[in-house]
C-alpha cells in the first residue's frame, strides 16, 4: 500500500478506533523497549523468566494511564504541536519513576533482578517511541498539504506575544509560510524565536527581495501610526501587502480569533490612538430617551444613529431630507433593537415640520448633523448653504427650546475656527446661536443643554477627501491635491460617533466641546499612503513608470493651508473624557445675536450673494471670535443679549 493509501485509511477510521490503535501501539511499543534494554545490557536475545516478564508487562500497563491522565491520546495528531515533546517527557518520567520504585519495591522481597541500567534505557527509549510515533502520524497526514515552495512568504512585524500566537496560528496555515520576525528592539535582533530568525526593521527592504516576501503583517500593539506610515512608505516599491492583526484587547473578549488578519486601511495610518468609549457616557444621555437626529442618513448622521441605537434608546426619530438616505438608515436602524423608529423626510428650514416632530415624539435630546458641508460647493450657492446651515439651526434650536429639549448637540467644524470659507463662517453661526440659547436657558432656570461638538475631518464622510482620492485611484489617477504641504486633522467616523455622544453627556449649556484630533496629516501624505494601501505604486520622476501620478492644481478660493480647532490653546481645558475638551468664553467687546440675524434675512430676503458674505463674515471679522453673554430680556424676537468679541470659544 502507498502511503497515499496508508493515509487515507487512517483518516477514514473513527475517532475511537484511532485512540485505540494509537493505545496499543505504546502498549506494544513500551514492552519492545523493556524487553531491548534487557538485550542491550545483556548483550544478547534476551529470554526473561516469569518475574522478569511481569516487569516487562507491567511497564506499559502503568504508562497508559498516566498518558491518559495528561492527555496524550486526546491530541489530534495531525495538528500536534512540538511543545507537546515537554508533556511527553513528563509522562514517561513519571511513569518510569513509577514503574522503578515497583522493580525496586519487589526485589526488596527477594525477586529476581533488574539491573539499573534497564530503567535509564527505558527511559530514552521510551522518549524516542511515544514522541516519535506520534510525529510520524503527523507528518504522514499532512503530507497532502502544499510544501513549502507553494506557500507565500511572510515577514511579522513585532515579536512579542501576539505575534507568537500569530505565527503559531500560520505555521499550520496551508498557504502560508513565516520567515522571520521584524522588531526594534536591538535586544532581540540576530535571536531565534520558535525557530525563526528575529531581524532588524532597518533591514525590511533587504529582506524583502532576498527571501521572496509576499505579505508583511503587523502584529503589535506598540506600532504607532507614525510607524505605520513609516513602514506603509518603505514598502511602497514593493509587490507586498500590508495587514494587520487586531489589537490583543479585542482578541481576548473573543472578537477575532488571533489567526485573523485584515488588510491595512487609512484607519491605521492616523496620527492618533482612539480610546475606548465609556459606557456610562454612552448610555447617560441615550438609554431609555427619545432621541432626534438631525441629517440622520448623512456620513456623520448615519454613524451617530447607529452609536445610539447600541446604547439603547426608546424611540429614535430620524430627520432628513434625502428620501432614499432616511429610508436607507430606517430599514439598517430596525435591526438594531425593539425601539421605535420614526422616520421624518423633511429639512430644519421648515419650522412647522420640526414643531410638529418635537411635539408629537416628546424628543428629549437633539443631535443636529444636518448640514451642508462641501466648501466648494456652499462656495458657489452661497444664499442656499446660509439658509440651511445657519437658519436651519436656528430654526431648530428655537423650536427645541420651546419644545422642552433637554440636550441639544450641535455638530460643528474645524473650519468654524477663523474662518475663510462660507461653509466655515456659516458653522461659526451655527456655535454662536446654540451658544446664545444656552446662556439664555440657563439664566432663565431651564434644564435644557445647548452645546456644540467641534472636530476636523472624518475618514469617509461626505465632506472628506478621501472618497474623492479613492474615486481617483480607481480611475487609474492622477490625484490633485490643491498644495504640497495642505494639512488637515482625521478621524474615523465610528470614532467621532462615540465620542460625539459622550461629549453630549459631559457639556454644560453654552459649550463647545472640541474632539481631540491627534497631530495633523499632511494631504500629500495620506495621497502617498492610499496609493500603496491599493497596491499601486507614485509616478514620479524617481518612479517614472509607476501606477498612479501626484499632481498639485493650486488652492481653491475660501481654501485654507491648514485647519484650528480652538482659537487659543489657553483657552482650552480638559474634562473627564481624556479626547473631549472645552472651550472657554473670554469677554470682550459687545455685539447682539438678534441684530445679526435680523441683517442675514434681510440679506437672504435680498438674494444677494455678495451682501449675504459681507453680513456673514462681518460680524466675525470685528473681533475675532465671538462669546455670549447672556440679557436680562427674554423674549426671542425681540431680545438683544450681549455678545462678546474675546478670543477662544
Amino acid at each position: 500500500m502507498t502511503l497515499t493509501g496508508i493515509r487515507e485509511w487512517i483518516q477514514a477510521r473513527p475517532r475511537r478506533t484511532k485512540r485505540l490503535m494509537l493505545l496499543a501501539a505504546d502498549f506494544l511499543g513500551l514492552s519492545f523497549i523493556i524487553w531491548a534494554s534487557f538485550c542491550i545490557r545483556f548483550d544478547r536475545i534476551f529470554m526473561p523468566n516469569m518475574e522478569q516478564a511481569m516487569f516487562i508487562v507491567a511497564g506499559p500497563l502503568i504508562a497508559i494511564p498516566i498518558f491518559a491522565y495528561m492527555g496524550l491520546y486526546r491530541a489530534v495528531l495531525r495538528y500536534l504541536r512540538e511543545r507537546a515533546i515537554w508533556t511527553i517527557i513528563q509522562a514517561v518520567t513519571v511513569s518510569t519513576l513509577i514503574w522503578v520504585s515497583l522493580v525496586f519495591l519487589t526485589l526488596s522481597y527477594g525477586s529476581s533482578g533488574v539491573p539499573r541500567t534497564i530503567a535509564v534505557l527505558y527511559w530514552i527509549g521510551s522518549i524516542i517511541a511515544v514522541a516519535g510515533t506520534r510525529f510520524t502520524v503527523k507528518w504522514l497526514l499532512r503530507r497532502g498539504v502544499p510544501r513549502s515552495a507553494d506557500k507565500q512568504n511572510v515577514l511579522v512585524y513585532g515579536a512579542g506575544d501576539s505575534a507568537v500566537h500569530l505565527v503559531d496560528a500560520l505555521n499550520a496555515s496551508p498557504d502560508r509560510r513565516v520567515v522571520g520576525f521584524l522588531s526594534d528592539d536591538p535586544g532581540l535582533r540576530g535571536m531565534d524565536m520558535l525557530g525563526i530568525r528575529v531581524f532588524a526593521t532597518d533591514r525590511l527592504e533587504e529582506l524583502i527581495p532576498n527571501l521572496d516576501v509576499k505579505e508583511v503583517i503587523i502584529a503589535t500593539a506598540q506600532a504607532s501610526s507614525r510607524r505605520r506610515r513609516e513602514l506603509v512608505a518603505s514598502l511602497g516599491r514593493f509587490p507586498v501587502k500590508i495587514r494587520v492583526l487586531p489589537p490583543i484587547a479585542d482578541l481576548a473578549s473573543g472578537k477575532y480569533l488571533v489567526s485573523y488578519i485584515r488588510d491595512i486601511d487609512i484607519d491605521d495610518l492616523l496620527g492618533r490612538s482612539p480610546v475606548p468609549a465609556d459606557p456610562e457616557l454612552m448610555r447617560s444621555t441615550v438609554s431609555g430617551r427619545t432621541i432626534m437626529i438631525s441629517g440622520a442618513a448623512g456620513s456623520i448622521g448615519s454613524a451617530v444613529c447607529r452609536t445610539v441605537a447600541q446604547a439603547g434608546p426608546a424611540k429614535l426619530v430620524l430627520f432628513e431630507m434625502n428620501e432614499l438616505g432616511l429610508y436607507q438608515i430606517e430599514r439598517e436602524l430596525r435591526r438594531y433593537g425593539d425601539f421605535s423608529v420614526v422616520p421624518v423626510l423633511g429639512s430644519v428650514t421648515d419650522d412647522a415640520l420640526v414643531r410638529r416632530t418635537l411635539g408629537e415624539h416628546s424628543v428629549e435630546t437633539v443631535y443636529h448633523c444636518a448640514a451642508y458641508k462641501h466648501v466648494s460647493l456652499v462656495e458657489q450657492n452661497v444664499i442656499e448653504g446660509v439658509r440651511n446651515n445657519v437658519l436651519g439651526t436656528l430654526n431648530l434650536v428655537h423650536e427645541s427650546c420651546a419644545a422642552g429639549v433637554e440636550n441639544f448637540i450641535l455638530i460643528s467644524s474645524d473650519k468654524a475656527v477663523r474662518p475663510s470659507s462660507v461653509m466655515g463662517a456659516t458653522k461659526r453661526w451655527a456655535e454662536l446661536i446654540v451658544r446664545h440659547y444656552g446662556a439664555k436657558s440657563q439664566k432663565n432656570g431651564k434644564q435644557c443643554v445647548f452645546s456644540s461638538v467641534r472636530f476636523g475631518n472624518v475618514i469617509g464622510s461626505s465632506g472628506s477627501v478621501v472618497p474623492l482620492f479613492k474615486e481617483q485611484i480607481a480611475a487609474g489617477g492622477p490625484i490633485t491635491l490643491t498644495h504640497e504641504e495642505m494639512t488637515r486633522y482625521f478621524m474615523s467616523v465610528r470614532e467621532a460617533a462615540e465620542l460625539i455622544v459622550q461629549a453630549g453627556a459631559l457639556s454644560s449649556s453654552g459649550d463647545i466641546l472640541l474632539l481631540d484630533m491627534g497631530e495633523p496629516v499632511r494631504i500629500r501624505d495620506l495621497a502617498k499612503d492610499m496609493i500603496m494601501l491599493a497596491g499601486l505604486t507614485i509616478r514620479d520622476s524617481e518612479n517614472p513608470d509607476g501606477d498612479i501620478e501626484i499632481v498639485t492644481i493650486g488652492m481653491r478660493p475660501a481654501e485654507k493651508l491648514s485647519e484650528e480647532l480652538f482659537y487659543d490653546p489657553s483657552g482650552v481645558t480638559a474634562t473627564l473624557h481624556p479626547k473631549i475638551l472645552r472651550a472657554n468664553p473670554q469677554n470682550g467687546k459687545a455685539v447682539r445675536i438678534p441684530t445679526m440675524i435680523a441683517q442675514l434675512k434681510e440679506a437672504l430676503q435680498a438674494g444677494d450673494r455678495d451682501v449675504v458674505r459681507q453680513v456673514l463674515f462681518g460680524h466675525l471679522e470685528k473681533g475675532g471670535d465671538i462669546a455670549i453673554v447672556a440679557s436680562s430680556t427674554p423674549a426671542v424676537a425681540d431680545d438683544t443679549p450681549a455678545v462678546q468679541y474675546g478670543r477662544p470659544g
